[in-house]
Parts: C-alpha cells; structure tokens; sequence
C-alpha cells in the first residue's frame, strides 16, 4: 500500500471508532486527494480546533472557496460540531476526516465527483 493508502485508511479508521460514521471509502478517497500535499506534514494534516484562525481558514478556504458555500454563522457551527464529533480531547483531528465531515454535513458530494 503507499502512504496515501495508509493515510485513507487510518482517517476511515478515525470515522468508524472516534466518530461512529461509517464513511463512503470512494468520497473520503477524493476528499483525501483533495488535500494535496498537506496530509503528509505533520502540522498541516491535523486541525487544531481550539486554535480560531486556524477554524477561520477552514471556513474560508475550504468552505467557501472550495466547496463555494456563502459567509454564515452556520459555517463555524458545522465546524464546531464536526470537532465536538471528532471529541474535543481527540489531540490528532485530521484535516480530510474533518472536511469529510463537513462535505456530508453540506451535502456538497458533487465538488469531489
């Protein structure tokens, strides 16, 4: 397997036990490769959700400019709500597991088809 392929399974592992969602493999695939080369950084694989700026630049470049969705407190809401289904505790939140997340809170699948 290569790394990649090592990546999407540990965040599908991270879906099933940490946040009991069982995920589409196929999406969560796209959705990986969609984070480029930032899953293989150890800083910039996980998402620190205690840390705003870093939640604003969700919002803004994956949210609004990725995913095209318009400026509203429902955008910090779902991100809140994604990390508080992650666990708060939870140290490693990873980017793709979060922004798989928010493309299924969203309903936007068809960004990744």
């Amino acid at each position: 397997m290569s790394k990649r392929d090592d990546l999407i399974a540990r965040y599908a592992d991270d879906l099933k036990t940490k946040c009991r969602i069982t995920p589409d493999m196929a999406l969560l695939t796209r959705v990986t490769i969609g984070c480029g080369p930032a899953i293989y950084n150890a800083d910039s694989a996980t998402i620190a959700g205690t840390d705003q700026s870093e939640l604003e630049t969700v919002k803004t470049n994956f949210l609004m400019k990725k995913l095209g969705l318009p400026d509203s407190p429902r955008l910090m809401e779902a991100i809140d709500a994604a990390i508080a289904t992650y666990g708060r505790s939870e140290r490693n939140k990873y980017r793709a597991v979060i922004y798989y997340m928010l493309v299924k809170h969203f309903g936007k699948e068809s960004v990744y088809k």
